[in-house]
């Protein structure tokens, strides 16, 4: 097995210089590192993973824990996550919560017992637990689409009050006035923030939303079937609905077909982020999209830049704006 002083000894300089190269911790002119790199080609050369870990004190791993993989939205944050990560020279674990305190706090655990070197983190928990839990002692930790309040964490986050008031502004300005919302759970930032925006869009344009045309569905496809079902089966249902992620909408395109309404000739139909198979799928929904790719990459660059200072600055909250993509499936009130 070639080592590291197979390739000083070709390249003709120290094992310390070859060092400096392969992981930057030092100047060393062109000449010397144009050698050391055709030294380590020739021979091949990949340094011990271990090894590097063990002298850099670092597992070079970054956790990724997710809310519920079943999600495109979060299917493509673990791709761009992995490529970020990897970019970087360090190996992506990702853990899948489902949405379930129980997993996470497991999951939390083992992410411990490895040492990974920092952790992403879309949380699913009661947020006070988490003041009592110790997230935030022992490794650097960026929060991702959702913050939990009371924690002094990095986070990257939409803004979830915008997306929410864009969707709901285009269903009034289609002339819709009885507007129902399947949200997300009240306990977490991004089923609050997208409730608040639906109502204060509303509110600006004088118009109430009927308590029975307000319903959560958990952020789970089957839940928001069952709420959308009994909602809609309703002779007084809205005429347009907001859905507060992708997966719910799913859920709610199912209770249409089954109750033989149609969208959006009898109920117009938008959502916060898109749906699985959504190039596919007819109506295509009318949506606000997270920059997913943009988002992660920040994400990594603020835990990478933590992992290497260990400052204790001020959290650092950057704030992404939706995008609102237009389809099939919103079209004005059917007439009396």
């Amino acid at each position: 097995m070639t080592t590291i002083k197979d390739v000083a000894k070709a390249a003709r300089v120290s094992t310390a210089t070859v060092s400096a190269v392969l992981n930057g911790t030092a100047y060393v002119s062109p000449t010397l590192k144009a050698r050391v790199e055709a030294a380590i080609a020739t021979l091949d050369y990949a340094p011990s993973q271990a090894a590097r870990s063990l002298k850099r004190g670092a597992s070079g791993l970054v956790a990724l824990v997710v809310a519920d993989l079943a999600s495109p939205f979060y299917a493509r944050i673990v791709c761009a996550a992995e490529a970020a990560v990897g970019a970087r020279d360090r190996s992506l674990v990702v853990f899948n919560s489902d949405e379930t305190p129980e997993n996470e706090r497991r999951i939390l655990d083992r992410v411990a017992r490895l040492s990974c070197d920092g952790l992403i983190f879309v949380p699913a928990d009661d947020p006070k637990r988490y003041a009592r839990s110790g997230l935030a002692k022992g490794r650097p930790v960026v929060l991702f689409g959702r913050s939990v309040e009371g924690l002094s964490l990095d986070t990257v986050t939409l803004d979830n009050r915008q997306a929410a008031a864009d969707v709901t502004n285009y269903l009034a300005d289609l002339g819709h006035v009885r507007i129902g919302a399947i949200t997300g759970p009240d306990h977490l930032s991004t089923g609050r923030a997208r409730r608040t925006g639906m109502m204060e869009a509303l509110a600006a344009r004088g118009l109430s939303l009927r308590p029975e045309h307000l319903r959560s569905g958990e952020f789970r496809e089957e839940v928001a079937y069952a709420q959308a079902r009994d909602m809609l089966a309703r002779a007084d249902r809205p005429t347009g609905l907001y859905v507060a992620n992708g997966v719910m909408a799913l859920g709610v395109l199912r209770a249409l077909a089954d109750l033989g309404l149609r969208c959006p000739a009898d109920v117009s139909i938008a959502s916060t982020d898109t749906i699985p198979g959504s190039r596919v799928f007819r109506p295509r929904l009318t949506r606000t999209e997270h920059p997913a790719t943009d988002m992660v990459n920040e994400a990594v660059r603020l835990l990478i830049d933590r992992i290497h200072r260990r400052t204790n600055e001020e959290p650092r909250h950057v704030v992404f704006q939706p995008t609102l993509v237009l389809g099939d499936s919103c079209g004005p009130p059917p007439g009396p």
